[in-house]
């Protein structure tokens, strides 16, 4: 794996872990009064074409984030509709 890979998959990974805390918490607490329908909506949407390009131009570090992020924010996404307050 060359430093650019290296530095992509870092990168990836700290962008990634950030969601990692709000999962949590949210499923803790079993409230997503706080979190932005809106913002993620457009978020995950955003994510998912990430996504998309990583696939079509075969860029690992890209792939695996947005994968991870992806499933992350549509957790919250998730929960956002369901948990009712």
């Amino acid at each position: 794996m060359n430093p650019v890979q290296l530095l992509g998959l870092s990168a990836g990974a700290f962008t990634t872990i950030a969601f990692l805390p709000q999962v949590v918490k949210t499923w803790k607490s079993r409230s997503a009064k706080d979190l932005s329908l809106g913002m993620f909506l457009f978020f995950c949407a955003g994510v998912a074409m990430w996504l998309a390009y990583g696939i079509l131009v075969n860029d690992i570090p890209v792939i695996a984030a947005n994968l991870l992020t992806l499933l992350l924010a549509s957790t919250l996404l998730f929960f956002k509709l369901t948990f009712k307050n």
